[in-house]
């Protein structure tokens, strides 16, 4: 037993000591080479995908090291089953489009070209009469300076929208203004910025040199955020598309911090 004047006190409860801590045993090395056990194909097509890469990893890894025939074969055999598992889920995906055309794009987005140019039309109408409504409501301000070489392209661009859509558009020189710069946080040329008319609400719709039919779609999505008809989440919602398969909203909430519906 150990006494009390010894320097090191190990004495717990009645028997006065602590057995001494047993080392634990050493595991099995990670990294060491073991040859991964393939089961039947039968049973292999129970696996889930991710039970079945981790084999494929394992054979791929194993194959590499030892350079075998047999395991390199092995491997591209696990690597053939999962090619033909996708092939079938993809099979029976074409079918679950058919027989649910709701859950397909081609229901709201036809390839074919001669419909897709008349889809693409009507969006195109959509926007410009939803911009050309709005059009004594807000504005659109390009902010450049004059030592600004994109500046010059991007200006006639925003000009062509004053023409078709009938917006009061403005260039604001920021180097002769700074103030204004500064209120509207711009330090990049050419910045193009929807504002709302009496009120503090504005946008940036586009940093540099952006095409006239980008320019058109950001103002139109803009417009429709900073007048409340969508929430952020419909963003990428496009004209005409409220509601159907591009819509994140169209089956109800997507997000945790969306607001929940109230009972009375």
């Amino acid at each position: 037993m150990a006494s009390a004047a010894s320097g090191a006190d190990n004495r717990l409860g009645y028997w006065w000591y602590a057995p001494p801590p047993v080392a634990p045993a050493e595991g099995p090395d990670p990294d060491a080479l073991v040859k991964p056990a393939i089961p039947p194909m039968a049973e292999l097509a129970t696996w889930t995908p991710p039970k079945i890469r981790k084999l494929i990893e394992q054979q791929r890894d194993y194959a590499a090291t030892v350079l075998t025939v047999e395991a390199v074969s092995d491997f591209w055999r696990l690597e053939d089953f999962a090619r033909r598992k996708a092939r079938a889920f993809a099979g029976v995906t074409q079918i679950a489009m058919l027989q649910h055309p709701e859950l397909n794009s081609k229901s709201a987005n036809p390839m074919v070209g001669d419909a897709r140019d008349q889809l693409l039309a009507q969006k195109d109408g959509v926007r410009r009469g939803y911009l050309r409504a709005h059009g004594n409501e807000f504005a659109l301000v390009m902010f450049s300076r004059s030592t600004c070489g994109y500046c010059r392209v991007q200006w006639p661009i925003v000009q062509r929208f004053q023409d078709e859509m009938g917006w009061q558009v403005t260039m604001m020189d920021i180097d002769q203004r700074p103030d204004v710069g500064s209120r509207f946080g711009v330090d990049t040329t050419p910045t193009t910025m929807v504002i709302r008319r009496g009120s503090r609400q504005r946008m940036v719709i586009a940093t540099g040199v952006e095409a006239y039919p980008n320019l058109i779609q950001t103002a139109y999505q803009a417009v429709r955020l900073l007048t409340g008809d969508i929430r952020p989440e419909q963003f990428l919602t496009g004209a005409g598309e409220e509601n159907g398969f591009f819509d994140a909203l169209a089956n109800g909430p997507v997000s945790s911090s969306d607001p929940k519906e109230t009972t009375p």
